[in-house]
């Protein structure tokens, strides 16, 4: 399976937060399965410690390499294609990162590891 992880997601793995359930801590764990973070959650990631809601031990570029490697994710480019889908994707939600996610699962054949229940909506897979 391959995975994208939602920044909360992220941060719950490589932080070993008790709020990751279960489920998805085991799905990222398992080594058949091949994980992605994409640049929109780090972009995101970027704006929130930028605007102080979010405290790291670095830079947001150094934590996010650093971690990919570690964990052996891959960082998902943003792409023409994936920005340009958000104009047909219904408002189930109104989050611009979130909206992101959803397209790059679509076009990429990945499933979502998020805690936001909004986003099955959209027909990907969720855990």
């Amino acid at each position: 399976m391959r995975l994208l992880l939602d920044a909360h997601t992220f941060l719950w793995w490589v932080t070993d937060d008790p709020a990751l359930k279960r489920r998805a801590r085991a799905a990222i764990a398992d080594v058949e399965n091949e994980c992605f973070v994409s640049h929109a959650s780090v972009w995101e990631l970027a704006i929130k410690a930028a605007l102080g809601k979010l405290k790291l031990p670095s830079t947001v570029a150094r934590f996010v390499v650093e971690h990919c490697e570690a964990n052996n994710f891959g960082l998902l480019p943003i792409t023409l294609t994936h920005v340009t889908a958000v104009e047909s994707l219904p408002f189930h939600h109104r989050d611009p990162f979130d909206r992101l996610l959803v397209v790059q699962a679509q076009h990429e054949g990945l499933t979502l590891v998020s805690r936001d229940p909004v986003l099955k909506a959209y027909g990907v897979p969720v855990i």
